[in-house]
């Protein structure tokens, strides 16, 4: 039941359970494949255009240049799967070079956005097989029965790699190269650089980062009936050496108590809920990440000042 009594989707119960898991920790924390609801993924995509994410723009110089390279991994009558699809915006420059590609099947947790996706894409690319599924890519992705047979090369750009745990990514990677046909898996990750400019790409001036994140709790209000002040919790980004990596938590502006089905919750001032890492790599840290998986770096694309690449793998 939410709030108001209402029976809970299964959805929403996954919702709710992982957030009082989360949420009663030492250390509160709300998993960050909650934010991709509809207004979520559209805000994510707003955010791929601001100028300090320079993330996106030059991972997609790269996949220019290297487009006829990077489709060519796909053997003829082959799929492409990508991970956590989103708008298929980077998946493009594959797909108009690939006319040989038999299917492209786009992975993300949103349905809404995915379907919205996917009927586009079948109209602008009308003999490709558009096969989406609907998925937590974090757990075994199940692709359409009738692919088995298909060879296969995964994609997974933006450095979305880096918002899992090393031990989560290295699974993602093994499940990939357990699908049957598995040939190759191209890789996005961005790179350690200088801390002013990695704070500024997830903080960025208009703020939308900073909506992004926060939606989070608009989406427990929303769905589960909490009651959540959004007002009253602060975004903050910050650069975590040791770890490699960038956190980004809601931090709660004074003492508060929020009421979730089943339990409240209570806020010291300055107490963070940390929602999501992005970490970043050097070429010996992702070698370390994708080895134990079953593949090995063949290439490391990079653009001129190295702060992005696209990795190419092959099964070892």
């Amino acid at each position: 039941m939410d709030g108001s009594g209402r029976a809970l989707s299964p959805g929403a119960n996954a919702l709710l359970q992982d957030a009082l898991e989360g949420l009663s920790q030492r250390q509160k924390r709300l998993s960050p494949k909650w934010l991709y609801d509809q207004r979520g993924s559209a805000l994510f995509e707003e955010i791929t255009g601001l100028p300090e994410y320079y993330l996106t723009r030059t991972e997609a110089a790269i996949l220019t240049e290297y487009a006829a390279e990077l489709a060519g991994l796909v053997p003829e009558g082959g799929a492409l799967v990508e991970f956590g699809s989103g708008a298929s915006v980077k998946t493009r420059t594959l797909l108009d070079a690939g006319d040989h590609f038999a299917a492209y099947v786009p992975i993300d947790i949103s349905a809404n956005f995915l379907h919205q996706t996917a009927h586009g894409l079948r109209a602008h690319y009308p003999r490709l097989e558009i096969a989406p599924v609907v998925a937590d890519f974090t757990a075994p992705v199940r692709l359409p029965p009738h692919l088995d047979a298909m060879a296969k090369v995964g994609f997974f750009p933006g450095s979305t790699i880096g918002n899992l745990p090393p031990e989560a990514a290295t699974d993602l990677l093994r499940h990939a190269r357990r699908w049957p046909g598995a040939q190759g898996f191209i890789l996005g990750a961005d790179l350690v650089k200088d801390e002013a400019t990695l704070v500024a790409a997830y903080d960025d001036a208009q703020g939308v980062t900073a909506q992004f994140i926060g939606n989070i709790l608009h989406r427990l209000n929303a769905e589960l009936g909490a009651d959540f002040d959004t007002g009253a919790f602060a975004y903050r980004a910050t650069w975590n050496a040791a770890l490699a990596r960038i956190d980004m938590e809601l931090v709660s502006t004074r003492a508060q108590t929020v009421s979730l089905p089943g339990a409240r919750i209570d806020f010291a001032a300055g107490e963070a809920i940390h929602v999501s890492a992005s970490r970043k790599y050097t070429e010996q840290t992702l070698a370390q990440l994708v080895v134990p998986a079953g593949w090995r770096v063949e290439q490391l694309l990079t653009d001129e000042d190295r702060a992005f690449a696209v990795a190419v793998l092959l099964p070892q």
